[in-house]
């Protein structure tokens, strides 16, 4: 309410400017005695365009011309002066119109592009659904390019055969120029996870579309400036992979290449839900840097019981500094977001962490940010004895 009445004071105030111009002038040309101010009704046409629009522009036009031709207060200003200052008025006006149009039609051009290339956004690192075969998820991303949805953090969610398959990654780089890999890894994975019976494949076709699209990147900017040296070779190019793999019974299997490992959030319904680090070994290498060992170590990560979470990120989200240098508390983020929440709002928990992020950097990111929280919204089995599920909005599931 307070924004939009700040909106339409600036508006009222923008509208009013040309007129208040001219009526300055003209009180100046009254009490003046030697007739020195009619040459600014000029400068009326001009603020009218740069402020409102053609019509106020003709309009003030014409009203200057007409103070400019009428002789006021005492003052004997040369015939001259007037004709010459109602003909500059005229050429300020026309011009101001011209310049005006074009800036409208260049305007509905940029609508027309920023419109395209949400869209284009939107299909590359699309909205997740709300629920996935008893999953509740929820994603978020901050892109450090002004006006981008997408940067160079990833993620997608899918449910297949073999349980719900999650990706996050972070390709080298940020903002615009990470897009055409991140597009590489997410439409590979997006076929391999239906495809591969195994995770560990599913990581080896990533492998190969990445060396593809490296591949075709190096050969087309050859061709674009052949005999120049590229600026980055192919060996300088990775992106680390968090593959995860919920199965029915809610056991979470991982394999990780150079990725952040995620957080459990899990608790009571009294205490709210506390986060804890999961995850044990070390990584593999991200992708893109060695090729794949023969055997690759797919972790069972955790179980994820009916009502706890899992938290995936990017290292942006712990790598963001304060001014004072001092890093994102992430953990504590999530403890202060799960707090008496039973159960976990994966949506809510991506809102929170999102805004103390930007209360902490000061609005300021120097990395992309991708969040994903994974929610267990499964019944358990039926024993005796056993309560019935309840649903979130508190009514017993069938």
């Amino acid at each position: 309410m307070i924004r939009t009445r700040a909106v339409r004071w600036r508006r009222g105030v923008v509208f009013a400017l040309p007129g208040l111009w001219v009526l300055g002038v003209v009180a100046w040309e009254l009490v003046s005695p030697r007739g020195e101010a009619v040459q600014l009704l000029a400068a009326a046409p001009a603020i009218a365009c740069a402020g409102s629009g053609r019509r106020q522009c003709v309009t003030a036009a014409g009203a200057c011309a007409l103070f400019a031709l009428v002789p006021l207060g005492s003052a004997r200003v040369d015939g001259g002066v007037r004709v010459g200052t109602c003909c500059a008025i005229v050429a300020v006006a026309a011009a101001g119109c011209a310049v005006t149009g074009r800036r409208r039609r260049l305007l509905r051009e940029l609508e027309r592009a920023r419109e395209v290339a949400a869209t284009a956004q939107r299909v590359l690192l699309r909205p997740l659904p709300p629920r996935l075969d008893g999953i509740t998820l929820a994603g978020g991303h901050l892109s450090v390019s002004e006006g981008a949805l997408v940067g160079g953090d990833l993620y997608e969610a899918l449910a297949t055969p073999y349980g719900v398959r999650i990706v996050i990654g972070d390709v080298r780089g940020h903002g615009l120029t990470a897009i055409g890999t991140v597009a590489a890894v997410l439409g590979s994975f997006r076929e391999a996870a239906h495809d591969e019976p195994a995770l560990a494949d599913v990581l080896r076709r990533l492998d190969r579309a990445l060396q593809r699209h490296l591949c075709e990147r190096a050969r087309a900017e050859a061709q674009a400036r052949p005999g120049a040296e590229q600026e980055r070779g192919l060996g300088e190019e990775f992106v680390t992979v968090l593959l995860l793999e919920i199965r029915p019974d809610g056991l979470v299997t991982a394999v990780n290449c150079g990725h952040p490992w995620p957080y459990r959030l899990s608790g009571t319904a009294g205490e709210g839900a506390r986060a804890a680090a999961v995850g044990r070994g070390d990584p593999l290498p991200p992708l893109g840097l060695f090729p794949l060992p023969p055997e690759l170590p797919v972790v069972p990560l955790t179980m994820l019981l009916p009502g706890d979470a899992l938290v995936l990120h990017t290292d942006g989200a712990e790598d963001a500094r304060d001014a004072a240098g001092s890093f994102f508390p992430l953990a504590r983020a999530l403890d202060d977001a799960a707090a008496d929440r039973a159960p976990v709002v994966p949506a809510a928990i991506i809102e929170h962490v999102q805004s103390a992020l930007l209360r902490h950097t000061g609005g300021r990111l120097s990395d992309d940010i991708a969040l994903l929280v994974l929610s267990n919204d499964r019944c358990p089995a039926p024993g005796p004895g056993s309560r019935p599920c309840l649903a979130r909005s508190g009514r017993p599931r069938r």
